[in-house]
């Protein structure tokens, strides 16, 4: 009797990795099989509307070389690399400066052969958020004009009127329909500053894109990832504690070291574990591994989105790319 074997056809999705230009050659050559775009983080620019360059040719000639496209990432960050509301006030009050940057984007993209521009642009006060919305679609006007790609990346919101300058400077619906993608951040609920838990707990990750749903057409949204760990000292103070930011490797060869029990948290779909230091002092670690992103990349498929973003790509997590090849093919264009 013949035997037919059925192969299930995987889905093709764009996957998207942020990268600084101090990434390590090695580190880069092994994500770019994996990726359609890499986003260099970051440009900045001025009040009047000129752009702050980024030597970032480590970058993209590589990617060129692997078929991978590259995007600028602008944002408005301060001298001390700090995000500043102000500098976005100061640009979206100023029609003539928003057509400069515009122009200057532009010129930068054709000069450096890249793909488009990501606007990443956080703590936008409210009453400059429709300001924000309409430079990102008079961006797309133009750029889509010659070829280009626009994107935007999103405070991770669960309603449209959700509190927090985060927030409320986002508009989900009016960026849907300025930007080509959007790209939702989810990550960040366990960060240097806050208590202990999950960067990216799945029951948070899904609310956000069902929120999302709503308002952005799910072929344009990019669901992000984390890539990374922190390490917390225990007690958590409020204030004053600080968690350390490691890899995903780090934080399992942490466990051995310290010879820590992984567990695992069903609600959050993501790993932890205590430990104690030499010092006497007790940690606490939440990080990615295999479980943690295949239940996240799974939601890619569930609600039909166009794929992922990767915050970021500093560190290899080998494990976690190997899940994603399984799950899904790369999307080149």
């Amino acid at each position: 009797m013949d035997q037919k074997v059925q192969t299930q056809q995987k889905e093709t999705i764009l996957v998207n990795g942020y990268a600084y230009p101090s990434i390590a050659p090695e580190t880069l050559n092994a994500w770019l099989p994996d990726l359609t775009f890499v986003s260099t983080f970051s440009y900045g620019f001025t009040k009047d509307g000129a752009l702050i360059d980024l030597e970032d040719e480590i970058i993209t000639e590589p990617a060129r070389t692997a078929g991978v496209e590259a995007l600028m990432v602008l944002t408005p960050l301060d001298s001390q690399g700090v995000f500043s509301n102000e500098l976005v006030k100061a640009l979206l009050e100023n029609i003539e400066a928003q057509e400069q940057l515009i122009e200057n984007i532009l010129s930068t993209i054709k000069r450096k052969g890249l793909f488009g521009v990501d606007f990443d642009f956080e703590y936008v006060f409210p009453e400059n958020r429709d300001s924000y919305t309409d430079l990102v679609r008079r961006a797309r006007e133009r750029l889509n004009t010659e070829g280009y790609l626009v994107t935007v990346a999103l405070a991770p919101k669960t309603s449209a009127d959700q509190e927090g300058l985060l927030y409320q400077g986002h508009d989900y619906g009016g960026m849907g329909q300025a930007a080509n993608l959007a790209l939702l951040m989810t990550y960040e609920w366990g960060y240097t500053y806050g208590p202990p838990m999950a960067v990216a707990p799945l029951n948070q990750v899904r609310r956000v894109i069902e929120y999302g749903l709503t308002e952005i057409p799910a072929d344009q949204i990019l669901m992000g990832m984390p890539n990374y760990g922190y390490d917390w000292k225990l007690p958590f103070i409020r204030g004053k504690s600080r968690a350390e930011k490691i890899s995903n490797d780090e934080a399992v060869a942490r466990a051995a070291r310290y010879g820590a029990e992984i567990q695992f948290d069903e609600p959050a779909q993501s790993p932890y574990y205590y430990y104690m230091d030499e010092n006497g002092v007790q940690h606490v670690v939440w990080f990615e591994d295999a479980r943690s992103w295949r239940a996240k990349l799974q939601l890619v498929a569930e609600y039909g989105l166009a794929g992922i973003s990767f915050w970021n790509i500093m560190d290899v997590f080998a494990t976690g790319a190997q899940v994603l090849r399984e799950m899904y093919d790369i999307a080149k264009v």
